[in-house]
């Protein structure tokens, strides 16, 4: 393989006509210099520079190299160059793993501000289940998660950062029981709820520390498609408050429920993951959030 330095001292050399101004262009002695050419006549297997008298000329074949030498010395100024950015934290990608629930309702807000200090980060957000995304940390095919809690794993370092209350929600003209729901209210209604995850274990874990077992009339996915039917008057849920902040408000009725439920959003990272200048705004963008919230 080509080595740059030798292939620099050499230009150089070619260009002054002398070793010793070659030596004192990139700061190195004379004997370094003339090192580095001559390692690189061994590596080609050619004469590369005559002395004409005092002047320092290139052979038929250094002459020959040289305008390879140049494009290469240039390619790779240009390569550095465009490190520049990333070495300076102007430009870089990050990778975050959600729910569906956050990468709706409190990523684009985090995302809009993050961008807003530096507009070139490149941001790739994958939505999935808990287990799909914290595996998918662990093996470094994601730079962050945004998930609910709990989150565990031997690598991972865990961060909470958010409150997020699940609410009861009803069809629009249904009335809340005064001080808000509870296991015993909710069980007599059809049940529209989440499968799987986190947030369906606190819902669950809500309704047995009542005594019930909850048994929905059908599970979904998506709470943006629990909502449409809850609207269209086909049941109750229990769903994360920051879903149902702005549309379909005025087609729904929430209330805390009783007790009160409350789930906790956390921050996700490998403990060894190195933070560049764009993990670290979002994550400070995401700590932000809760503040951020209360005045939006």
């Amino acid at each position: 393989m080509f080595n740059l330095d030798q292939l620099a001292a050499f230009v150089s050399v070619v260009d002054l006509g002398s070793f010793t101004a070659a030596a004192d262009k990139v700061g190195l002695t004379q004997p370094a210099v003339s090192l580095q050419v001559k390692l690189l006549e061994q590596r080609l297997g050619v004469k590369l520079i005559e002395r004409v008298g005092r002047r320092a000329q290139p052979s038929p074949a250094g002459l020959d190299l040289l305008a390879h030498a140049r494009r290469i010395i240039e390619v790779c100024s240009i390569a550095e160059e465009a490190m520049t950015p990333f070495r300076e934290g102007s430009v870089g990608r990050v990778r975050i793993g959600s729910g569906g629930t956050a990468s709706i309702h409190l990523l684009p807000r985090a995302i809009a501000v993050a961008k807003k200090r530096m507009p070139d980060l490149e941001i790739i957000v994958r939505v999935g289940n808990i287990d799909e995304i914290l595996r998918d940390l662990e093996a470094n095919a994601l730079d962050l998660a945004v998930v609910a809690l709990p989150a565990s794993g031997r690598s991972l370092e865990v961060e909470p950062f958010h409150e997020d209350e699940l609410l009861a929600v009803a069809p629009k003209g249904s009335v809340m029981p005064e001080g808000g729901p509870d296991v015993e209210f909710m069980k007599a209604k059809t049940l529209l709820l989440y499968e799987g995850g986190n947030t369906r274990r606190a819902t669950n874990e809500w309704f047995e520390a009542g005594g019930v077992n909850p048994e929905p009339a059908m599970e979904f996915g998506s709470v943006e498609a629990i909502k449409e039917l809850v609207a269209a008057g086909l049941g109750w849920s229990i769903l994360p408050e920051m879903a149902l902040r702005r549309d379909k408000s005025d087609q729904l009725v929430t209330s805390p429920l009783k007790p009160r439920l409350v789930r906790q959003l956390g921050i996700v990272l490998r403990r060894d993951k190195h933070l560049t200048k764009g993990l670290r705004e979002i994550i400070k963008s995401l700590r932000e959030f809760p503040k951020t919230e209360l005045t939006t």
